[in-house]
């Protein structure tokens, strides 16, 4: 058997080819230990004695806040103005989807995406995506570890040994990120192992499409997966829709959670065209009025995510991490979506 098939990001697939070496080679990096790099404003806690680790985190910390001051204070204006708009999950979802895009067209895959690594400052409204440890830069066609992520999160080309992958891996957490907040069961898909994982994400996706995967990308499955993997056809998402979630989910929630819980990961939207989705229009419509009475720009670009990035937790005392997601404060009020979905007989949570 052949080996796998060779896949290519569909974004910024040359962002580090086009960028001098120094950018990305962190293990040529050299740590100028005495001198403040990233300004007091952002304090992390590295539990390791490793340097390796420790030289890996601060570059990427380093070259995601790049931008000036002035415009991350204009982009915290912008942010604390989404969020107290639309005080839900929503909100949420589009700011990790922003905060993604612009890793991502930095060069940089985030790798373990889930509410653990997500700050929310209720009082301020606003949004951090941390802990970039496990990131790591985007090289086409470069192979992978595929021991990352934190497994209810891990995409599943992690799961069958695919290295190959790209950014569309963080979409699949953020997918998974989304499932437990709109049908209220974190984690969504709960696995008791790697290979556990896998079979649940089957159980909703089906085999089918699993299969079709694996013969599209060449893949050799491990045969523990023949006794435990079995045959199952594809749910529909309103199955997991109850009376205790009707009111956050709606028809383009649904459409939006399908199009990032895809097993191919060339099918998943980006997390440019994640900020596109009707799900997020509600957002969107109130971002520009009061952008239009604010004076604030409402483009969307790279760089109007900057302020939503951070190594580190940053110095604010309300801050907690999104860990338990469905109870959330921020989220627990019902959001502004557009059209409803009946609660199906019967679903289970």
């Amino acid at each position: 058997m052949s080996g796998p098939v060779t896949s290519r990001s569909r974004v910024y697939p040359d962002v580090n080819t086009q960028r001098p070496r120094e950018y990305w080679d962190y293990e040529s990096h050299v740590v100028e230990w005495g001198r403040s790099q990233i300004g007091c404003h952002c304090v992390k806690f590295i539990c390791t004695a490793r340097q390796r680790e420790i030289k890996i985190e601060l570059i990427y910390i380093l070259n995601i806040s790049e931008w000036s001051d002035e415009v991350v204070v204009l982009v915290a204006v912008q942010v604390r103005i989404w969020l107290v708009i639309s005080h839900s999950f929503l909100s949420v979802s589009l700011c990790l989807s922003q905060a993604l895009d612009y890793c991502h067209s930095m060069g940089i895959m985030h790798r373990d995406v889930k509410p653990h690594n997500v700050m929310i400052d209720h009082e301020h409204r606003k949004l951090r995506l941390i802990d970039w440890g496990l990131a790591e830069f985007y090289h086409p066609s470069q192979e992978y570890n595929v021991r990352v992520a934190s497994r209810y999160f891990k995409g599943p080309e992690l799961l069958v040994d695919y290295q190959m992958y790209d950014y569309s891996l963080d979409m699949w957490s953020l997918g998974c990120m989304l499932a437990s907040m709109i049908f209220r069961k974190e984690p969504f898909f709960h696995g008791h192992d790697n290979y556990d994982q896998l079979v649940r994400i089957a159980k909703v996706l089906g085999t089918e499409d699993l299969y079709d995967y694996i013969d599209k990308y060449n893949i050799e499955l491990d045969p523990r997966f023949n006794d435990i993997l079995g045959r199952h056809s594809r749910k529909r998402w309103e199955r997991f829709v109850h009376s205790e979630n009707q009111h956050l989910v709606s028809t383009e929630a649904l459409d939006f959670l399908d199009k990032l819980l895809r097993y191919d990961h060339q099918a998943r939207l980006t997390a440019r065209e994640a900020m596109e989705h009707p799900y997020f229009y509600p957002i969107v419509k109130d971002q520009a009025r009061m952008g239009s009475t604010s004076g604030l720009s409402t483009g969307s670009t790279p760089v109007s995510t900057s302020s939503m990035i951070t190594g580190g937790i940053t110095s604010m005392s309300s801050s907690q991490p999104m860990a338990n997601i469905a109870g959330s404060p921020v989220i627990s009020s019902p959001s502004a979506l557009a059209t409803q979905v009946t609660a199906a007989t019967g679903a289970q949570p």
